[in-house]
């Protein structure tokens, strides 16, 4: 929407370039949650900034507009610092930026991502940008937790109550719902890439295509024919068996699965006098699975009587561990009242009436992509050194009312010790590798990964 990379910053950064100490040169700033909700988190995303907005060079018209924004906004503004970028390096940002592999999972309170000026006359740059960069960071790392998290108590419940499901199908046990409930196309985007590292299932096709133009991924996720309610109510309550023998006619036996949304009327009684009644004999012989949605009530009670429902009707099958299964031609899939608490819930719900996590599938929508800001991480970007006079620094706060806001001094490193990813100073690596890997230098993208590198990468932690 804005292209205009010298506004693309808070209004007080504007005055910032005066206030730091004389003989300065250089500013180093890391990028940290500083905890949160979870015990770590997923970087990602960077990629996509670094191609939308680094890559490109300001020019003239940039500076001259911001300068004449600065003058009627009430703030002043460094014409000259912003002239010598363009001048000398031809209008690309004169800064480095290292940061972890995308893909990495990294405990709390550790250094992520890190950038520095790499021309000695512009110090004020490294935290000019923090309002852009911290944006690209947070958004999408915060939903790639979120769905790796999911992901993890998927796991968890079929290893507790599962013969075993394919890895394939456990990419499909959480499916993005979100585009519509987010802020802008923008969000959508990057938040569904970042939920198609742990998943590939997704309504939700600018993330799609997301995937395809900044990571290389053909075909990140996938969808499925499926209901909503006005294509079932559009044919009247007394034609609710029609609605759904149509969805059998026109899919079933084409495509492996599809979705019916169920509850308009009475979830109860589409379950157990339609799907289970009526049309049980087409279900079982369509070849596919049908997958019936109820989409509300209180999903942790719901969730678990439609299955019992289906099993009334369809039966079951009672695995090794001793957990009931529907069979192949019916499941069930939870799309109202999804996020990463009620899932446990659920989850939580169907192990004490004894059913399998085989039988659930979950869609996510503002729960996965919108119900979430910088502190759901905590997210902050400090500066933690500055150059003055050619001798480096120690830059912090401490602040007597917080000290969870206790901030790092010096130039930042962070190492694997005995599988465990730690911060350290630069200065005393002492030999030690940098996990931080420079990606970016003075217009330069250094280092690209790919999807499948990353979803890798993911899908090693565990």
């Amino acid at each position: 929407m804005f292209t205009n990379i010298v506004l693309n910053s808070d209004s007080y950064k504007f005055s910032h370039f005066q206030q730091y100490p004389p003989g300065a040169t250089r500013v180093s700033s890391y990028v940290e949650s500083r905890g949160g909700e979870f015990d770590g988190t997923m970087f990602f995303g960077l990629q996509i900034f670094l191609q939308d907005y680094l890559s490109r060079p300001f020019g003239q018209e940039d500076i001259d507009e911001a300068a004449e924004f600065a003058a009627a906004h009430g703030v002043p503004f460094n014409k000259d610092g912003w002239q010598y970028i363009l001048d000398v390096h031809d209008g690309y940002l004169p800064i480095e930026i290292k940061a972890v592999p995308e893909g990495t999972y990294v405990p709390v309170s550790n250094v992520l991502a890190q950038v520095i000026n790499t021309d000695p006359k512009v110090p004020w740059l490294t935290s000019y940008v923090e309002t852009m960069l911290l944006r690209a960071i947070w958004y999408p790392t915060t939903v790639a937790t979120i769905s790796y998290k999911i992901r993890q108590t998927v796991i968890a419940a079929l290893a507790e109550t599962s013969d075993g499901v394919p890895e394939e199908q456990i990419g499909f046990k959480l499916n993005d719902f979100g585009a519509r409930g987010v802020s802008s196309c923008e969000s959508a985007t990057i938040g569904g890439m970042a939920h198609l590292v742990s998943f590939q299932g997704t309504d939700n096709v600018t993330a799609v295509l997301g995937a395809r133009r900044y990571y290389d991924e053909p075909m990140a996720g996938f969808s499925i024919p499926a209901a909503e309610h006005s294509t079932i109510t559009a044919w009247g309550r007394d034609g609710e068996v029609d609605a759904y023998r149509n969805m059998l006619d026109q899919f079933a036996g084409k495509f492996p699965l599809v979705a019916v949304v169920s509850d308009s009327y009475d979830i109860y009684n589409a379950v157990t006098e339609i799907w289970g009644g009526t049309l049980k004999d087409k279900v079982e012989t369509c070849g596919s699975t049908i997958v019936v949605r109820p989409d509300s009530g209180d999903p942790v009670e719901v969730v678990s009587e439609v299955i019992q429902g289906l099993m009334s009707r369809f039966g079951k099958t009672t695995n090794s561990k001793g957990y009931d299964v529907l069979p192949d031609c019916i499941r069930v899939i939870q799309g109202d009242g999804i996020n990463v608490h009620s899932i446990p819930k659920i989850l939580a719900r169907m192990k004490e009436n004894k059913l399998s996590a085989d039988n659930i599938t979950f869609g996510m929508g503002g729960g996965l992509l919108q119900q979430l800001d910088r502190d759901t991480c905590r997210f902050a970007m400090k500066a933690s050194a500055i150059e003055i006079n050619g001798a480096w620094r120690d830059v912090y706060k401490d602040p007597v009312t917080d000290t969870g806001k206790v901030s790092k001094k010096g130039v930042q490193a962070l190492v694997k010790r005995n599988g465990t990813y730690v911060t350290i100073r630069q200065d005393q690596l002492n030999g030690e590798d940098d996990v931080l890997e420079t990606v970016y230098r003075d217009g330069r993208i250094l280092k690209r990964e790919t999807f499948a590198d990353i979803r890798a990468r993911a899908a090693a932690h565990g």
